[in-house]
């Protein structure tokens, strides 16, 4: 199940596939702690949703969604995306969710998030890459900021989670070439 499209030393990037519903990538958006700082975790997601969720993603022309695997075990640890590509402005939305936590903080979301970046911008040609994020979201920021993006903005009170409203803090990056 390989399939690579993008690899760098200790991860590789493929398609989304039908057989990843029968792993644990249908419980990460029910896991509260993996969804502790974004929209998710809001309904159930089942095997039959992610099912559609990977057809529907997997024929868009606006949005790129890649597993990320980890090389050593071929698991599938993750997702990493390009979303809302708008080819006329040529932007789009980056996000990320490291779904198997005991992988978490190893740099594989980093090496994960360089590839598709340097691929919405070289392959592609976006000319600009944002990102938004939990004010209580401090890893992403930190991503965010090493991954060379600047912080744009905040979103006040944007999104309702664990009973309040919290602050979306903007980043984004432009392709130097």
């Amino acid at each position: 199940m390989n399939n690579i499209f993008l690899e760098s030393n200790n991860i590789y990037l493929r398609a989304l596939c039908l057989e990843d519903a029968e792993t644990n990538y249908v419980n990460w958006l029910n896991d509260k702690e993996v969804c502790k700082f974004n929209a998710h975790h809001r309904f159930v997601n089942t095997k039959e949703k992610t099912i559609e969720y990977i057809s529907r993603i997997n024929s868009s022309k606006d949005c790129l969604v890649l597993a990320i695997c980890c090389k050593e075990d071929n698991i599938h640890i993750g997702n990493v995306s390009i979303q809302s590509i708008n080819y006329i402005d040529s932007n789009a939305e980056f996000a990320i969710v490291m779904g198997e936590t005991n992988y978490q903080g190893k740099g594989f979301a980093y090496e994960a998030s360089k590839l598709i970046i340097n691929h919405a911008f070289n392959s592609l040609n976006l000319h600009r890459i944002y990102c938004g994020t939990s004010s209580e979201n401090i890893s992403m920021q930190k991503l965010a900021i090493k991954l060379g993006m600047k912080e744009e903005g905040t979103l006040k009170q944007a999104i309702f989670k664990n009973g309040q409203y919290i602050d979306i803090k903007l980043y984004g990056i432009i392709n130097q070439k």
